[in-house]
């Protein structure tokens, strides 16, 4: 089992630092922060942005992952996108995991005006948008060329119907090969066959729902339905990590060292090999306390 710790981006710099250092001092496999431009009932309260948030952490780490939880095409166009999380994979020694999900139908999908999507039409966009980052983050470049009309062809170009690209250029070769690693968060059928076919790794929230018993049970539906999805694509589902968010909105992992170590253990029996928790917030959702990670942290070496 790996671990992983999801930090809100809601402190200021350099208070932020300590929490990203003291991820990785904790020894957490990988450290999350959220891909929103804000977040439901923490909607009024500070928050900062993703792309800067993960190069101000990569910049105070050496050795934990850093990713995504997860990235969406709401308000994100995959060009511009895989340039800077390509830029933060390099700065970082190449420990970026990009998380990426269709994107929900709160505050991100309508910020820019734009109309709200079916589940189907949220689907056909969020296909079309990994399929080009999958494509541009495998992407090294050319030479340098001195043809000037030889140049212009150079680069990816895509025509979709919900996003183009004209000879678009990235940084030069990945520094993870042969991309950033993708961890597709996926539900449904669909979804799930499409995260076999590009993703490195698999995501899930498991859905919202409150009974406890009744999110295991899903939990354990939607593992099942990804080895059903990998044996139907003639992949073998043990090379595909699957990353569980312990947490919700009535649940958390990290109430007590009991409750962690009960869901770390749950989920192992279900397949899963990364779990995540969310650092424990001062009152509201998430809120616990630092004891309760202090002890957990301890107890990290005898839960792998």
């Amino acid at each position: 089992m790996r671990f992983g710790i999801c930090i809100l981006p809601q402190s200021d710099w350099p208070e932020a630092a300590e929490l990203w250092r003291g991820a990785e001092e904790y020894g957490f496999d990988h450290a999350w922060t959220y891909d929103h431009l804000s977040w439901r009932s923490l909607a009024g309260e500070r928050w900062h942005a993703t792309v800067p948030t993960l190069t101000a952490a990569a910049m105070v780490t050496e050795r934990i992952e850093l990713g995504t939880f997860v990235a969406s095409p709401n308000y994100r166009h995959p060009v511009p996108f895989a340039k800077d999380i390509a830029t933060v994979d390099q700065i970082s020694g190449g420990r970026v995991l990009l998380g990426v999900g269709s994107g929900g139908t709160g505050f991100d999908a309508t910020v820019l005006g734009e109309p709200l999507l079916t589940p189907t039409e949220r689907f056909e966009r969020f296909a079309e948008f990994t399929e080009v980052l999958d494509a541009l983050l495998r992407f090294e470049g050319e030479p340098p060329q001195t043809d000037a009309a030889a140049s212009e062809d150079a680069g990816i170009s895509y025509e979709g119907d919900w996003y183009r690209a004209v000879n678009a250029r990235m940084v030069g070769a990945p520094p993870q090969h042969p991309r950033t690693p993708l961890h597709i968060a996926a539900d449904g059928p669909k979804a799930m066959a499409l995260a076999v076919r590009l993703g490195d790794g698999w995501v899930t929230t498991a859905g919202s729902i409150d009974d406890t018993e009744e999110w295991w049970a899903y939990a354990a539906k939607l593992s099942r339905r990804l080895e059903a999805a990998c044996a139907a694509a003639g992949r073998d589902a043990s090379t595909m990590p699957r990353t569980l968010l312990l947490d919700s909105s009535a649940r958390y992992a990290l109430e007590s060292v009991d409750a962690f170590e009960r869901a770390v253990g749950r989920a192992a029996e279900l397949g899963f090999t990364d779990v995540v928790a969310h650092w424990p917030r001062e009152d509201g959702i998430y809120a616990g306390r630092r004891a309760v990670l202090d002890e957990v942290a301890s107890r990290l070496p005898g839960l792998r």
